[in-house]
């Protein structure tokens, strides 16, 4: 099927091939027609799959098959016209036409370039970005221009409402992108607060991993008469995906292990997910050190540097970029071919969402979780949740001292057994060290959340060279 075939305006067509799309993915195929039909849209589909263009193509179509609104002055011109008279320049505020809410600044960001994309044949068509991390001044700019579509992190979105700066009283769209999402963050008062200042008369599109739970809930209470597309399971997820499961014994096992896996030839760049933010800076602080060129990525971050890590990653400047799930939401680069979860995620969900950072777009990638013998039981619930084993994997050099532990296949019920080929030691043999007094480990073994034990050399300042001048590797330090 082609683009022309769902029945898009002809400038969104002509953007679309220009934009190098050539026919629209199963997600688009479905919901691009019953969006253009004015539909209430419940879709479950993976990370990649062209959800973007799935709710913003039917929305722009509707734009562009309307009357052009008759000439006039935008709020900005207004507002530049009274300060030539020497009037009080009065704010007047936004009524955006539609609403994308996002749960991080990242996927915001990439809603609106994909927007400005989809609207290079259109008549104007202003879609502005609101979230946190930009400077408010910014943003009074932006919204005085009076912009048709708003994508936005509830937080933000809920300080300019209140303040009177955005008025929804002429929306016609409604959008939640990875809903799933904005709930686990704790957006859910928000939301609700944002959905009862919009029309009833709205169309209302929700975007989510799952529509179980409280999802489904909610989903229910803000749509009418939904038309329900789920286009992958948990079943089917990432087919493309080659998934790695490594025991690790302690952290100076994992950061060797973690130095080797990014020195593969066939890496063009990876992402590494970590736990917390701290760790983040850390990491990427100590594989600059090893020769990677490697940025963090997380919250704490000012979203102009944030917006420098991503265009480097996208140049190409940045091979490794090490990150926090939410800062990764929204990251799409094509030529990321590996994912290393340097630490497993709280939620299984969080696994499918970060693994999906590369496979993009039909192509391959290689995912690989440095996991701790005592997290087994992590493990089995990613496997219980996407119905998938994944395979134990070691490294010749780089074994385990103590062998995975027998699993049970999340798929045909077979276990794996240590000695089987896959795993490497000597079962039961402990590597660490007894907990002392105060009920942590000694000897550099995994740090409860929070915590980081002491290191020799530590993070920052260490010498990068041994006495013989050669540099070392990420974990010989």
């Amino acid at each position: 099927m082609s683009f022309e075939a769902l029945g898009l305006h002809t400038s969104i067509v002509k953007a679309v091939s220009v934009a190098g799309y050539e026919k629209p993915t199963p997600v688009q195929e479905q919901a691009v027609p019953a969006g253009i039909a004015g539909r209430d849209l419940l879709v479950s589909s993976q990370t990649g799959s062209g959800k973007t263009a799935a709710f913003m193509l039917p929305a722009l179509h509707k734009f562009a098959s309307e009357e052009p609104a008759p000439a006039g002055r935008t709020p900005a011109q207004e507002a530049q016209a009274a300060k030539a008279r020497g009037e009080r320049v009065r704010f007047k505020a936004a009524q955006p036409k539609m609403l994308v809410l996002t749960p991080t600044r990242e996927l915001a960001l990439q809603v609106t370039q994909a927007t400005e994309q989809y609207t290079a044949f259109m008549r104007r068509i202003r879609a502005v970005s609101i979230l946190g991390g930009m400077p408010y001044p910014k943003q009074m700019q932006l919204l005085a221009k009076n912009p048709e579509i708003l994508v936005a992190t509830p937080g933000r979105l809920i300080d300019h409402m209140e303040s009177g700066k955005i008025d929804f009283s002429q929306l016609e769209i409604l959008v939640l992108d990875e809903a799933d999402r904005m709930l686990d963050m704790g957006f859910i008062d928000d939301i609700e607060k944002i959905v009862a200042a919009t029309p009833d008369t709205r169309q209302t599109m929700l975007f989510s991993a799952t529509l179980d739970g409280v999802v489904g809930n909610m989903a229910r209470r803000i749509t009418k008469d939904p038309q329900v597309i789920q286009i992958m399971s948990a079943t089917n997820r990432h087919e493309n995906i080659t998934q790695k499961v490594h025991f690790v014994d302690d952290l100076s096992h994992k950061n060797r292990l973690l130095d080797h896996l990014l020195r593969d030839e066939t890496m063009d760049q990876a992402v590494v997910f970590t736990a917390t933010k701290r760790d983040a800076d850390m990491i990427a602080d100590r594989l600059n050190i090893a020769g990677f060129a490697a940025a963090a990525l997380h919250g704490d971050m000012h979203q102009g540097a944030r917006n420098r890590t991503l265009d480097g990653m996208r140049r190409g400047q940045v091979r490794v970029l090490v990150a926090t799930d939410v800062a990764a939401r929204g990251i799409d680069v094509p030529t990321i071919t590996h994912v290393v979860n340097y630490d497993l995620p709280k939620f299984p969900e969080d696994y499918v969402h970060r693994i999906g950072r590369t496979g993009r777009a039909g192509r391959n990638g290689t995912a690989v979780s440095l996991v701790n013998h005592a997290e087994g039981m992590n493990v089995k619930r990613i496997e219980r949740f996407t119905k998938q084993t994944i395979p134990v994997d070691v490294v010749i050099g780089f074994e385990p001292k103590r062998s995975a532990p027998a699993r049970t296949s999340a798929r045909t019920g077979a276990g794996w057994k240590p000695g089987d080929g896959r795993n490497a030691g000597k079962p039961g043999q402990r590597s660490f060290s007894k907990p002392n007094a105060t009920g942590s480990r000694e000897g550099g073994g995994f740090r409860s959340e929070g915590q980081r034990p002491a290191r020799e050399g530590g993070y920052r300042g260490s010498n990068p060279r041994s006495a013989d001048g050669a540099r070392r590797a990420f974990g010989d330090r």
